[in-house]
């Protein structure tokens, strides 16, 4: 045991790298992208340190060329659940005891290891199995991931270092215990790095973790777990499995040692979730910690004073990067009417420039999207609106899947307020616009706020301090993370905490250490040096 009380490195955020074009860096990882885009992957499911084998191989699809064969991965059954939770509690004892600078090291290990010798292959991974542009890539997969696994040792000693005071004669202190049983992630496609971050944030605070990733992100999950395993981690400690979600669920959900879900995906499945430990909250012992980051319906507002260029970039930023597949993805926005044509200009030269393809053309702003399931969905909003009395598609609109699962980056001008596009979340790069008379701010606030469900991020533009204020105040429950003249997405780990509150989750913030107290169970402890002899208190003479 540490005889010392430690500090830990200064963290400060990993610096993004450019890859522009004919440099170093951009040779490197188109490099390394070819080459792994060449290889036969056999990627196992990891229980207890060993690699997990069956006679069940799924094979793996790039969205960009779904005929591609780069290898399968090995789907498990409800055994591998049961062994994967087994020698997680086995394993619990030992690691929750561990010193916590031994259990972060590993942690500051991994992210110098993906900083360094292990980026260009995350980065690689990421663009062939989710289809991420090299930019999109590199904030996600290399720098957001390096930034979880730092700033959290910082969060983590930030948070044992938060002690009560002591009156005269006794000594009060806490302690952060690891969660009594076994924590459950589940990890969506869109990030790598939240795919990374789940589980891990978890196990740094000596919790033991079942972790199931997307079936669309097993490549990149497989190269974090080959990074784990290197910096050190503990057999047993992160035990990751490829089965079916709905019997892990219920497997998991129902039983007695389960003391946590972190979870980001869809909102029926974690309200479904949620509704499983509800009905099992008797069969556990102690109760269940829930953190979820769900959906998002984002919005840009903007106000007659905003500058027409700027909203135009947020908008095809906002709406388009990742091919809208970010949960904090602008999906609909509202337009005063002086200032429409200006917006419409702008956008109308900046999409014209946008080219759409494979990843490894470092110069394509638009990949594919995710899947067959998500290309189908999107191209059936795209027919709807043509077909629409109180819609059209202005921008975009075309989709081909002969090759690869791709859709050009889609705007959609509706009339009615409550178009389906502008109310419900679709996860691609279809963006709708409403637009509204002048002197309706005000009103058009509420209509923001009332529209969806959801309250991940939204933006305000405007020049106007008085405008910003009244969004500011309108939209207070509308988005956990609220953006004045910029962009709604882009969250940075130590700048923005991220998370939303109504639909779109728990608000728990990752990338913060309000969520890290989330995976600990204090103990308070009250020492007192002289204690009395007599019951008796003064008041009784």
């Amino acid at each position: 045991m540490s005889k010392a009380i430690s500090d830990v490195p200064v963290v400060l955020n990993e610096p993004v790298r450019s890859y522009e074009p004919g440099s170093a860096e951009v040779k490197s990882l188109i490099s390394t992208y070819k080459k792994m885009w060449g290889e036969k992957m056999e990627i196992p499911m990891v229980i207890n340190g060993k690699e997990i084998t069956t006679s069940k191989k799924v094979q793996l699809q790039s969205p960009q060329n779904h005929q591609h064969d780069f290898g399968f991965y090995y789907e498990g059954d409800m055994s591998h659940v049961d062994d994967a939770i087994k020698t997680a509690l086995e394993a619990r004892q030992k690691w929750a005891a561990l010193g916590w600078e031994q259990r972060v090291a590993i942690f500051l290990k991994a992210a110098d290891l993906f900083a360094g010798p292990y980026r260009d292959r995350l980065n690689a991974a990421t663009m062939i199995g989710q289809s991420k542009s090299v930019h999109q890539t590199e904030i996600d997969a290399a720098c957001e991931f390096i930034d979880f696994l730092r700033f959290n040792v910082e969060f983590v000693r930030e948070m044992y270092a938060e002690q009560p005071i002591s009156d005269e004669g006794m000594w009060n202190r806490v302690e952060y215990r690891a969660l009594e049983g076994f924590t459950f992630a589940v990890t969506p496609f869109n990030f790598t790095a939240i795919s990374g971050n789940l589980p891990s944030c978890m196990a740094m605070l000596g919790n033991v973790v079942l972790w199931k990733p997307s079936d669309k992100q097993v490549y990149s999950a497989h190269v974090i777990m080959e990074v784990f395993r290197e910096a050190g981690l503990p057999d047993g400690v992160i035990n990751m499995v490829f089965t079916d979600g709905k019997e892990t669920a219920e497997k998991v959900l129902q039983h007695p040692d389960f003391a946590g879900l972190h979870f980001t995906g869809s909102t029926s499945v974690f309200q479904n979730m949620w509704k499983q430990i509800g009905d099992n909250i008797h069969k556990y012992k102690t109760y269940p910690r829930i953190v979820g980051e769900t959906g998002g319906k984002d919005f840009v507002i903007a106000h007659p004073s905003a500058h027409a260029d700027a909203v135009a970039t947020g908008l095809v930023r906002g709406a388009f990067e990742y091919q809208g597949q970010k949960c904090s993805a602008a999906s609909r926005a509202y337009i005063p009417q002086s200032l429409w044509e200006a917006v419409k200009s702008s956008m109308d030269a900046q999409l014209k420039t946008i080219k759409m393809g494979s990843p490894e053309d470092p110069s394509n702003y638009i990949n594919a999207v995710i899947s067959q399931v998500s290309f189908d969905k999107c191209k059936g909003y795209i027919e709807r609106a043509n077909a629409s009395n109180d819609a059209e598609v202005i921008f975009g609109g075309k989709c081909d899947d002969s090759k690869g699962w791709f859709v050009e980056p889609t705007v959609i001008l509706t009339t009615n307020s409550k178009y389906e596009s502008i109310c419900e979340e679709i996860f691609g790069p279809i963006l709708t616009i409403y637009i509204y008379e002048d002197r309706k701010w005000k009103e058009t606030l509420k209509l923001v706020d009332e529209t969806s469900p959801y309250a991940l991020t939204g933006a305000v533009f405007s020049q106007d301090r008085y405008a910003i204020e009244e969004a500011y105040i309108a939209l207070e429950n509308a988005a956990g993370n609220f953006y004045i003249n910029d962009k709604p997405t882009g969250a940075v780990v130590g700048q923005q905490p991220f998370g939303g509150a109504r639909a779109s989750g728990t608000n728990d913030k990752a990338g913060s250490k309000m969520n890290l107290m989330r995976w600990v169970s204090v103990r308070t402890i009250k020492e007192t040096f002289n204690p009395p002899k007599n019951y008796r208190y003064p008041f009784l003479g």
